[in-house]
């Protein structure tokens, strides 16, 4: 069975190193008194929970499933699941980052992140359940009216109640503009609800006493598209006066998909039945009010990929150091065993480092995209917030995509390392390759993803929050230029950046003679950005690294070989996509559709 080991030492790394994180939650009037024992402390106990909970219940749950009721639409989540939710709530887990005015802890959202990256190594298929109800307080904090607030909110933050969000339908995908539920007003101010929704993670179980779904339709005579789309909550039991749940709500779970991966999490069929919702912000502007919820999901699925990146790192690292076959092309390194340990051959080492790699760069990048969260909601400075959100903005579509994307690659990878045991279930590796999958389709496939960044984050602004998340990578570049131990790192940094800032202005100006273009060079130009900051959060840390690379402390050894590595397998990736970027849209849709 798989082993989980918290990444303390890395988080604590990136938290107090890389990030001075306490020096800067000391310029936020709600986190100036946060400090780093708190935080490692949190982060330590969290660690715990997951290790020691979670863990031990991913494979089960994983082969034993959920399972429907049809006669009542009840889900029941696999053993053990009920349990660890009633430990994770008397733990208080799920009030961790929430508004103390509901009952939060307060604490800043960085130390949230570092948790949920620990709960999805554990236990992706379990974690979804509480991180789809942390992204409907979000969004209900943000737009629900002050009797909805105090209605839902302690619920949701105390773990009480869970939530989910049910957009999609089985005709419309991803273009929500297309659906079809529609919502009738009633004299009393409420909505009845009718539809069906598809998809919808966690959208029945049994870990809970209610569940709060926030739900998209449509208003009589609504606009068409996605400018005719309202927001609504949903409860699955009315609450009473007092605020328990009261009278079944006809919003039933009417099948389980039966999928590749997260076999542990409900993913369910939502019938309404003139079910009685609530409206949610303003008439006809629900997309702008789940995009609260969406963005959070989007970050969320980003460290779902950044979880099971590394735990199967962890788990092909202890597999090759053990496993036996072969000897060294340069002569036996265990001359003592009929075999060498297959962590001497180079090409196990390139999987295992392109796994490492990508996990550290991946933490790195979420930890700092989530303090700027911190900043754009603490932050007295109105120039700050704008700045922080503007990163935030161009940042999520990379968490999201480049974060999975390279998850995949990541999980493929280690599982090779086991080689034929890798493909057996009870190694837990095809596992992670399975519910990694899913994580670059769902909450906007990578592709939109990809589009998110080039069309409306890039070309939409003329670059400008590019240009200024450039300017930090410029500064650095700048400040480390005359270094010659930082050379190996800064030269390849300022190239990259010179040729993103080619590539954006050929492809601008492309799009102007054919939107396609973007379409076409989008996924490519993702992952060519992605590095680019990758790169730029490795060079800083191989600073960090290189000035404690004497201390005696083998951590900065290691960072700093990861660094090069990074730097000479993993970065030259750019040059080819940036080539099939340029190659434009002309190879894709020459050729007519009946040829086929």
């Amino acid at each position: 069975m798989p082993q989980y080991t918290p990444p303390l030492r890395d988080m604590r790394f990136v938290l107090h190193e890389l990030l001075q994180v306490t020096d800067e939650l000391k310029l936020l009037p709600k986190h100036a008194e946060v400090d780093a024992d708190t935080i490692n402390a949190v982060i330590e106990e969290g660690g715990k929970f997951c290790a020691e909970v979670l863990a031990p219940l991913n494979l089960s749950g994983d082969q034993e499933g959920c399972t429907l009721d049809t006669a009542t639409h009840a889900v029941r989540t696999p053993k053990g699941f009920k349990e660890a939710y009633a430990k994770f709530m008397e733990g208080g887990w799920p009030s961790l980052s929430s508004d103390p005015t509901y009952g939060g802890q307060g604490l800043p959202h960085v130390v949230n992140q570092c948790f949920y990256e620990m709960l999805n190594s554990a236990n992706q298929a379990w974690t979804m359940y509480p991180g789809l109800a942390h992204g409907a307080y979000e969004c209900l904090h943000a737009h629900g009216t002050d009797e909805q607030r105090a209605l839902y909110l302690p619920k949701l933050v105390s773990g009480q109640w869970i939530g989910t969000m049910c957009l999609t339908e089985a005709h419309c995908g991803t273009d929500l503009g297309m659906l079809r539920t529609k919502a009738e007003p009633q004299p009393d101010g409420s909505y009845k609800i009718t539809g069906n929704k598809i998809f919808i993670s966690g959208g029945e179980n049994d870990l809970t006493e209610n569940i709060v779904h926030l739900v998209l339709a449509r208003l009589p005579e609504a606009p068409t598209g996605s400018k005719g789309i309202s927001l609504f909550v949903v409860p699955k039991f009315l609450p009473k006066a007092d605020g328990t749940p009261g009278a079944r709500n006809p919003i039933y779970c009417t099948g389980l998909e039966h999928k590749m991966g997260i076999n542990a999490n409900a993913t369910c069929q939502i019938s309404l039945d003139a079910a009685t919702g609530w409206l949610v912000g303003e008439p006809n502007k629900g997309l702008p009010a789940m995009f609260v919820m969406m963005n959070a999901a989007r970050i969320g699925v980003g460290m779902q990929g950044l979880g099971l990146t590394e735990v199967a790192y962890q788990n092909a690292v202890a597999y090759a150091k053990d496993r036996l076959q072969m000897r060294s092309l340069t002569g036996p390194k265990a001359p003592d065993k009929p075999a060498d340990p297959i962590i001497v051959h180079p090409d196990v080492r390139k999987m295992l480092l392109t796994a490492r790699a990508f996990a550290e760069g991946g933490r790195a990048l979420a930890m700092f995209t989530t303090l700027q969260i911190d900043k754009m909601l603490g932050s007295d400075d109105a120039d700050e917030r704008k700045q922080a959100e503007d990163t935030v903005a161009l940042l999520t579509p990379i968490v999201k995509a480049f974060l999975t994307d390279n998850a995949w690659l990541a999980t493929s990878a280690c599982m090779q390392v086991f080689g034929g045991h890798g493909y057996i279930k009870e190694s837990g590796m095809e596992q992670f390759v399975r519910d990694s999958r899913i994580n670059m389709i769902y909450e906007g496939t990578n592709t939109v993803q990809s589009l998110d960044l080039l069309g409306r984050k890039v070309l939409g602004d003329n670059g400008a929050k590019l240009k200024a998340f450039g300017k930090q990578i410029a500064a650095f570049v700048e400040d480390e230029g005359t270094d010659e131990a930082m050379q190996e790192f800064v030269n390849p940094l300022a190239d990259l950046g010179d040729k993103v800032t080619k590539l954006t202005t050929e492809l601008g100006m492309k799009a102007f003679g054919n939107a396609d273009e973007v379409g076409a060079a989008a996924v490519d130009y993702l992952r060519v950005v992605g590095h680019l900051v990758f790169a730029y959060f490795w060079a800083r840390m191989a600073k960090i690294a290189l000035a404690k690379k004497d201390s005696g402390d083998p951590f900065y050894t290691a960072k700093l070989a990861t660094a090069r590595f990074y730097f000479a397998k993993l970065l030259p990736e750019t040059a080819m996509l940036i080539r099939s970027a340029r190659a434009g849209v002309k190879p894709l849709m020459e050729m007519d559709e009946a040829l086929f």
